[in-house]
């Protein structure tokens, strides 16, 4: 009867319970994979998942500008930067094995277990003193979700998100200077790439493609010169290496033979009358 009546006079649902709970336990669970993961690029993924679940809590608490902004500006933007800053720089599992700087791992374990105890302190002490309220009041009173959320930021919070700005910039700067590498020798031109090519043995041009002109254009298939003999270099090496090239008819190549020559005439139109009697 008593849990029937705090549920009655709670502001909250019983959906909204069940979302909190199950994406309260997803985003617990993408944090720890963010910690467990050996692959930094599985790390990003967990966030990425502790992300979605915290706006999906943001919606249900009548905040659905902040889940939006949770979705598009933190995991589809801000997550991608990290993502490509990881394949950029190609930090490994590998990496982690040698300490840059003594005794950092040792500090970081403290000072996570510090943080800890103090937000769970934070929160028994204010779980028994704030009342239960939702976000309807506040909307109420500022004129909407957005516009509460806007004049927050740019009047009482302003410093602090121009902070939080700061360590984007300082994030894209580090991966710029962590990727960038000074050239040991001087860019060359293309004039200078040209002529080196041309200097190396060989036949620096295209190869002949494959086919017999028009009538086929297999890989397999050698190509026809002007002369009618097949040039061998059409068809690539492993090809040729396994024995698969494909036989090409005589009678394809002593036509195209005596369309070189000028024996035959060469099509141009429905009137020729060589190539309708074909």
């Amino acid at each position: 009867m008593t849990t029937a009546l705090l549920a009655a006079s709670s502001p909250y649902s019983t959906g909204q319970a069940w979302v909190f709970w199950v994406c309260g336990f997803l985003a617990v669970l993408g944090a720890l994979g963010m910690i467990l993961s050996r692959k930094a690029v599985h790390s990003a993924l967990w966030v990425a998942m502790t992300m979605i679940n915290l706006a999906i809590l943001y919606v249900s608490l009548q905040a659905p500008f902040l889940g939006m902004v949770q979705i598009i500006v933190y995991t589809g933007a801000v997550m991608m930067l990290f993502l490509f800053v990881l394949m950029l720089v190609g930090v490994d599992s590998s990496d982690s094995l040698v300490e840059t700087i003594k005794g950092q791992r040792v500090a970081a374990i403290l000072f996570g277990f510090g943080f800890a105890a103090l937000l769970v302190g934070a929160i028994v002490k204010g779980a028994g003193v704030l009342p239960e309220a939702g976000l309807a009041v506040p909307n109420e009173v500022a004129g909407g979700n957005v516009q509460g959320i806007g004049a927050l930021v740019f009047s009482k919070y302003v410093f602090a998100f121009e902070l939080t700005s700061a360590l984007l910039i300082s994030a894209a700067l580090g991966a710029m200077l962590l990727a960038h590498r000074e050239r040991v020798e001087a860019r060359k031109s293309q004039r200078e790439l040209s002529t080196e090519r041309f200097e190396l043995p060989g036949y620096p041009g295209p190869k002949p493609p494959p086919g017999v002109y028009a009538r086929h254009n297999a890989v397999d298939t050698p190509a026809l010169l002007p002369d009618g003999t097949t040039a061998a270099d059409s068809v690539p090496g492993p090809l040729r290496a396994r024995g698969s090239v494909r036989f090409v008819d005589p009678a394809d190549v002593q036509e195209v033979a005596d369309l070189t020559e000028g024996h035959a005439a060469i099509p141009h139109g429905d009137d020729d009358e060589e190539v309708s009697g074909r």
